[in-house]
């Protein structure tokens, strides 16, 4: 049992054939990529005692995140690179797998072009071989700020997982690609994906000031977070599973939202982790499919917008421009 990680325990229905889902809202020690895997390590352990399906980790969970001084950033991130821990995935997080216990997504740095690396998504299950082929695995598409320095985008890149069972399509983001709707929007009106894996290492900290409004936030990147997770998920019908960071980082003192959590495809949140502190979240039978044929019954926007849209030949859609005379 992981002691030191409080665990929270929900349950979305009785029906214990649908999948449960185990959320790690955890902090990334940096340095400390040892620590890191003995904290994932703990962190499927109690996934498993508590009857998890499927166990998500936030961004960068084995190396933690980028700091500005780069020759030791560099170094560091060198050693912290997927492909050097490759055994330590096979001999140490595939013998928890089993019928239950099916699969753990995990994010990284892998080998990207010449210095630079990737960031990466990918799943450690029995049906996966090789967790970094192509055919497993996401590269984050939009970079923001000091992640451009360190790593290349995915360019167009997507990663959709069907169950077993052929129901539940999965599409996954990661972290600033959330911002991009037309990414979600192909994702859920093209693919037809019925939730969204988020991973993220999203901060807490930014001011946004308005005096004459008498409008201020200094959690801005926070509060960004909980209320475009609840609106992507609404206007794309989709679930929206979001496994995040938390805590400060060990260099730099950047602070991680945490937040971790599920929101429906309705927009509403139904479960979410600390803001300040690790927790595993568990939510278990999740009916996806439902919620999902549930909204739709009163309005299927992707139908609705495919029916009405379309785009001009020069890639505009129904857009006018009118000057007004002075």
């Amino acid at each position: 049992m992981a002691r030191d990680l409080p665990v929270v325990v929900r349950k979305y229905s009785d029906d214990e054939s649908l999948p449960s889902v185990g959320l790690a809202n955890l902090h990334a020690v940096v340095p400390g990529i040892e620590e890191n895997k003995q904290k994932i390590e703990r962190a499927c352990q109690a996934f498993k005692q508590h009857g998890v399906g499927v166990a998500v980790f936030p961004e960068f969970c084995l190396s933690g995140y980028f700091w500005d001084e780069e020759e030791a950033c560099w170094e560091y991130m060198e050693q912290a690179v997927t492909e050097r821990h490759l055994d330590w995935i096979d001999q140490r997080l595939r013998p928890l797998l089993d019928d239950r216990f099916r699969a753990i997504v995990l994010n990284n740095i892998t080998r990207g072009p010449q210095r630079k690396f990737h960031n990466t998504t990918f799943i450690v299950s029995e049906d996966v071989e090789d967790p970094l082929a192509d055919k497993f695995s996401y590269q984050k598409v939009f970079l923001p700020g000091i992640e451009k320095t360190y790593t290349e985008s995915g360019r167009d890149d997507r990663l959709i997982i069907t169950a077993r069972d052929g129901q539940e399509r999965v599409g996954f983001t990661t972290c600033y690609d959330y911002l991009f709707n037309d990414l979600l929007r192909e994702y859920a009106v093209v693919d037809g994906v019925d939730a969204i894996f988020q991973i993220a290492s999203w901060r807490a900290t930014a001011t946004r000031e308005y005096p004459g409004m008498n409008v201020r936030s200094e959690l801005y990147y926070g509060d960004l977070w909980d209320s475009v997770i609840a609106a992507a998920s609404a206007t794309n019908q989709i679930w929206t599973v979001a496994c995040n960071a938390v805590g400060r980082h060990g260099i730099s003192g950047v602070a991680f939202w945490g937040g971790s959590g599920i929101w429906a495809p309705s927009g509403l949140r139904l479960v979410q982790a600390s803001h300040l502190n690790e927790e595993l979240l568990i939510v278990h039978n999740v009916d996806i499919a439902s919620a999902r044929r549930h909204e739709k019954d009163d309005f299927d926007y992707g139908f609705d917008f495919s029916e009405v849209y379309r785009p001009m030949a020069n890639g505009l859609g129904y857009t006018r421009r009118v000057e007004l005379s002075e």
